[in-house]
């Protein structure tokens, strides 16, 4: 699942080389994921109302289903 983060955020960044996947934990039987991007592409990575954001969850939750996991996406 690190691997489809990353992909996803690396190409809608102006820093790619500063984005990082890190482990956050469990979180209410769910694997937490830390996703660390530059200060000035925290906007891209959101999007207006949160919508990269929700596209970018849903693309990789939909993708843990076939592996039977559940996972969040924390962004830092």
């Amino acid at each position: 699942m690190e691997d489809l983060i990353l992909y996803i955020v690396k190409n809608i960044v102006s820093k790619p080389d500063e984005v990082r996947v890190e482990d956050g934990g469990e979180r209410d039987g769910a694997k937490v994921y830390n996703l660390i991007v530059a200060e000035e592409d925290k906007g891209f990575v959101i999007g207006r109302q949160g919508r990269v954001a929700k596209a970018l969850r849903l693309i990789v939750k939909t993708a843990a289903l076939k592996e039977d996991m559940k996972i969040n996406i924390d962004i830092i």
